[in-house]
């Protein structure tokens, strides 16, 4: 493969610690909590007790994802042993892998840290590059099953907060967000949209976050 990054943008490194309620980052400008913590909030306990009654499953999950990320991010590197110690994944990422080659090109950043003083927010992108011939922050999801749009409102909302952040921290603007989900069952689902149509709702999970931490810390 031949990708063609783009290394004008060397983002500082911030540190991550985890609490109790979540994963932070120490930037530059503050102590800020993750993307995904603030906008998985609300399905928290959901997931809290799911992991709980499910511990075999959820440890296979979690390897699944952060397999595939790494896979992926390899894959994009150009990186020969991209799927070397991950056999669980390969059908995922086969089945990806043509969206990967006929879309991707111009990345400007893969798995870098980024941040935001406006938000109060801060977490490491997936991936931000050409999508289709437009700027795009690109997120990649394994899934057992396919999802229902109305079920990944956060994941729309963590892309559009990357998108402000990198705006904030590049100047350069953000064209489209778009989620590549590859499922256990052999589908790829494709979701393309812009940050626009979800600052709002970005904007109204942060401020439930902050109203429940406010509550949290007062007992």
């Amino acid at each position: 493969m031949n990708f063609t990054h783009i290394d004008d943008y060397q983002l500082e490194e911030i540190p991550a610690v985890m609490e109790d309620n979540g994963r932070y980052y120490i930037s530059p400008e503050g102590k800020f909590p993750s993307v995904t913590t603030v906008t998985g909030w609300e399905k928290s306990k959901f997931f809290r007790e799911w992991r709980k009654n499910n511990p075999r499953e959820s440890k296979r999950v979690l390897k699944r994802g952060n397999d595939l990320h790494e896979a992926i991010e390899h894959f994009l590197l150009e990186k020969e042993d991209f799927l070397d110690g991950k056999e669980g994944i390969k059908e995922l990422f086969y089945q990806m892998k043509e969206y990967l080659v006929d879309n991707i090109d111009l990345i400007y950043a893969l798995e870098v840290p980024l941040w935001s003083s406006l938000l109060k927010l801060a977490g490491r992108v997936d991936c931000i590059a050409h999508y289709r011939g437009k700027l795009s922050i690109i997120d990649f999801k394994g899934s057992t099953r396919p999802k229902r749009e109305k079920d990944i409102e956060n994941y729309f909302q963590q892309t559009t907060a990357y998108a402000i952040m990198w705006q904030e921290r590049t100047g350069i603007p953000i064209e489209q967000i778009v989620i590549l989900i590859s499922s256990e069952d052999g589908i790829v689902q494709e979701f393309i949209k812009t940050p626009q149509e979800y600052v709002k709702s970005l904007k109204t999970t942060i401020e439930g976050y902050y109203n429940e931490q406010s509550k949290y810390s007062a007992h």
